[in-house]
């Protein structure tokens, strides 16, 4: 299966990107990964709340093969296990080590094991602030969807696609 994605980086000038930009962050929701968003309002939505150093952020569009991904979101079975693993690993933090796993040591663990080698991405869903998500109130109708890429071969005709203004103005 092929996802068209959305991948929204600050704009640092007028060279465009040939290739997406890794993320390397100790709090990146699967840590070392190339982020994605399934939908360009939630790209754009980011850029404006998240990339704002320059005052301007751009989008790239790419195709993504998801043949080998843990899809969290559309498949049962894979939400299964993934919801089982966490809980499992955070139980076992708690009360073996009578602390709290944090979303690094949550990474490390599953790169150490192996299980982001297994795979070449996770597709996955969280809660938005997104306003567009939420026309109905205290209702999130719409899921927000992000990708995480471990195998950069997955991605496909990786191009430009805008330049906005950073900046959240209500989301106008």
């Amino acid at each position: 299966m092929t996802r068209k994605s959305f991948h929204t980086q600050e704009n640092r000038g007028a060279e465009k990107l040939k290739n997406p930009v890794k993320c390397y962050r100790d709090d990146a929701w699967f840590g070392e990964a190339h982020y994605f968003w399934e939908n360009l309002d939630d790209a754009d939505y980011w850029g404006k709340v998240s990339k704002k150093a320059t005052g301007q952020y751009d989008v790239y569009c790419c195709h993504i093969d998801c043949s080998n991904f843990l899809d969290t979101v559309f498949n049962e079975e894979h939400y299964r296990v993934w919801l089982n693993s966490i809980e499992k690993l955070a139980l076992k933090f708690k009360i073996e080590l009578g602390k709290e796993l944090s979303l690094k040591e949550l990474n490390d663990y599953f790169r150490d094991k192996g299980l982001y080698k297994e795979v070449e991405g996770i597709v996955f869903q969280d809660i938005s602030a997104n306003d567009r998500h939420f026309l109905i109130k205290g209702f999130q109708y719409k899921k927000r969807i992000q990708l995480a890429i471990f195998n950069e071969k997955v991605i496909k005709d990786f191009v430009f696609l805008h330049t906005n203004k950073s900046g959240y103005d209500r989301y106008k």
